[in-house]
């Protein structure tokens, strides 16, 4: 993209799942320089190694920076001549937050509103900042941190010109084979001889691939305007389906385990809720709902409403469900998957 022409990218979170994508889509496009930014020492080093053995001609185009979201001068730090920034840094473990709340609050809540605040004092150009479908109707910690994250993306939106820096969102549900999801240890269940755990054999989630998850953030970073949430219809799958379709990939035969609904657990996941369908847009593999520019005045909010616009809620239940034969062709798309499958058939 000629938009990326000798720009400055900085990744938040960077040497993540997500972080990794975005360098395996980029290091070979115009960006002058991409940054990585993150608290993770020994993480960079690993990066950069394999960076510089892979693409020994690319790799002095990244540069890595020590720091914390929740240190709003390491940021600063690391935001001089920066265009875009891709803001991805978060605590995402549900089961983690539910027993540290305050520290989902830091990093999630405070960290966000760091790093906006340093990118409009700095003049960043644009802000793309990472959300999840548990921001949708929360019910734990890590869903209601994410869920004030984006009400802080919106409010923040609001305070800047968007012609100097545009602040937007983008909300999707589990990425496939990412730190800490349930694709990894189902595998690793298997290598290791036992049964697959399933905490409810019919809990509903949505799947997407890392790629997917690329492509939703750079829509919204070409379609988005500031303070938009951007949403990809994505299908869903039964984590029972998903477990058998892993199974019949690695010949496994062994009977599920039912171990019960962890701490925070929804049963389905929600990516557009019922009320911003009052004024989102169908913008055909993507929902854009649009940021409130209404001022505050509380005689709007008396006299004044929105009508709706005939959209329905979003949620893993009521969007295509895959099944088992489907989900396979889905995760044969991940090289992740593939080569975990070369590997148990070769061992």
């Amino acid at each position: 993209m000629t938009t990326f022409k000798d720009k400055i990218l900085l990744i938040t979170g960077g040497t993540g799942s997500f972080g990794n994508a975005v360098l395996k889509r980029f290091l070979n496009s115009d960006f002058k320089e991409i940054r990585i930014f993150s608290r993770d020492e020994l993480k960079q080093d690993d990066m950069r190694h394999k960076y510089q053995a892979k693409y020994p001609e690319l790799s002095n185009k990244i540069k890595f920076y020590i720091g914390n979201v929740r240190d709003i001068d390491s940021v600063r730090n690391a935001m001089h001549g920066v265009d875009y920034i891709f803001h991805a840094a978060a605590l995402k473990q549900v089961p983690s937050c539910e027993f540290f709340p305050i520290e989902a609050v830091k990093t999630n809540v405070l960290g966000t509103e760091n790093v906006l605040t340093a990118a409009i004092e700095c003049g960043v150009k644009k802000v793309v900042c990472l959300s999840t479908d548990k921001a949708a109707y929360p019910v734990n910690a890590m869903g209601i941190s994410k869920a004030m994250m984006e009400k802080v993306i919106v409010a923040k939106s609001r305070s800047v010109n968007p012609s100097k820096t545009s602040i937007m969102c983008t909300r999707y549900g589990n990425v496939m084979c990412s730190r800490g999801s349930v694709i990894p240890l189902f595998i690793s269940q298997i290598k290791e001889g036992k049964p697959l755990t399933l905490t409810d054999p019919n809990m509903t989630r949505f799947i997407m691939s890392l790629e997917e998850a690329v492509d939703l953030v750079l829509f919204a970073f070409e379609h988005g305007e500031s303070g938009d949430i951007l949403v990809q219809k994505a299908s869903a799958t039964t984590v029972e389906v998903l477990a058998e379709a892993i199974k019949k990939l690695f010949h496994y035969n062994k009977e599920n385990k039912i171990i019960g609904i962890r701490h925070g657990e929804k049963t389905f996941e929600t990516l557009l809720t019922n009320e911003e369908c009052s004024k989102a847009i169908d913008m055909g593999d993507f929902y854009r709902v649009p940021c409130d520019k209404r001022n505050l005045n509380y005689d709007n909010y008396l006299s004044k409403g929105t009508g709706r616009n005939g959209l329905t809620e979003f949620d893993s239940n009521n969007t295509e469900l895959l099944t088992v034969e489907e989900t396979i062709k889905k995760l044969l798309t991940l090289q992740e998957i593939r080569d975990e499958i070369f590997t148990w058939e070769t061992k």
